[in-house]
């Protein structure tokens, strides 16, 4: 599959215009942590595992983002949010809610949820983070930026942010 190059420029246009700074490493597509690691990005920052999760009822949508080293206890993060059982959400609803693709799952993906129904909830160990990676709605590229970057995107558009302990 070829990059989506209408798609990062969204991303990085949405960056622009709040200023933010960032830098872009282009890739061979890449929808894995271990594709990741195998490419060597992980030595340009911390690149999270981004999950797009929903509730039991699937009504409430939630995308988590995790440091890459640990595992996602998806109980114990219902339980701070909190939230009734939650599990994967399926491609139909993620190119839906986000516009994104499988293996392009990104936290900048808010910029295409018109109603701000997505929420993102970061793992508290991501806060101050000066260098941080992730896909500008397209898995060819990583765009590194400050952790407080991201949260100010996201909340700009109007999605909620929040925290919980991984």
């Amino acid at each position: 599959m070829e990059p989506d190059l209408e798609a990062q420029q969204k991303a990085f246009d949405a960056l622009k215009q709040l200023d933010i700074p960032y830098e872009v490493v282009s890739h061979p597509a890449a929808g894995t942590m271990d594709e990741i690691a195998s490419m060597g990005i992980l030595e340009h920052g911390e690149i999270p595992k981004n999950l797009f999760l929903r509730d039991n009822c699937g009504k409430r949508h939630i995308l988590v983002v995790i440091r890459s080293d640990k595992k996602a206890d998806l109980k114990a993060i219902a339980r701070q949010l909190p939230s009734s059982r939650l599990s994967f959400a399926s491609e139909d609803r993620l190119e839906r809610y986000l516009g994104l693709k499988k293996g392009s799952v990104t936290p900048i993906g808010v910029i295409n949820d018109r109603q701000c129904a997505v929420e993102v909830v970061f793992d508290r160990d991501l806060q101050g983070l000066e260098r941080v990676g992730f896909h500008p709605n397209d898995n060819h590229a990583t765009v590194f930026l400050r952790f407080a970057d991201i949260c100010r995107l996201i909340e700009a558009h109007g999605n909620r942010v929040s925290f919980v302990e991984v």
